[in-house]
């Protein structure tokens, strides 16, 4: 790293810096489209830590919420954009360079 260039820290998003985000998103990445129930219980947070949580997630554009109901039973889904994967994509591939690991 020259003296002109900055550390790669600073290309970190730091709306994925936050451990619960970080694993929302994690998880949304692996599935493509979650249920509410089953980021709360992949993530271990409450409903109340997750809907804020996903709140600044949709905010952002990182993540889509959908509103359906089975019969009478409301159900959320929680799916990631495509702005939302760019991001992860990066975010990822900031910290293996700051780790030194290869690009994937």
């Amino acid at each position: 790293m020259t003296a002109t260039e900055q550390h790669p820290r600073h290309r970190l998003d730091e709306l994925l810096q936050n451990p619960v985000r970080f694993s929302i998103v994690a998880a949304l990445d692996r599935a493509g489209t979650l249920g509410f129930k089953e980021v709360r219980d992949a993530v271990e947070v409450t409903d109340s830590a997750l809907s804020k949580q996903v709140s600044s997630l949709e905010s952002a554009g990182y993540v889509a919420v959908g509103k359906s109901f089975a019969g009478k039973m409301p159900r959320t889904s929680l799916t990631l954009t495509r702005e939302g994967r760019a991001a992860w994509k990066a975010h990822l591939a900031t910290l293996r360079e700051i780790a030194g690991e290869p690009g994937r």
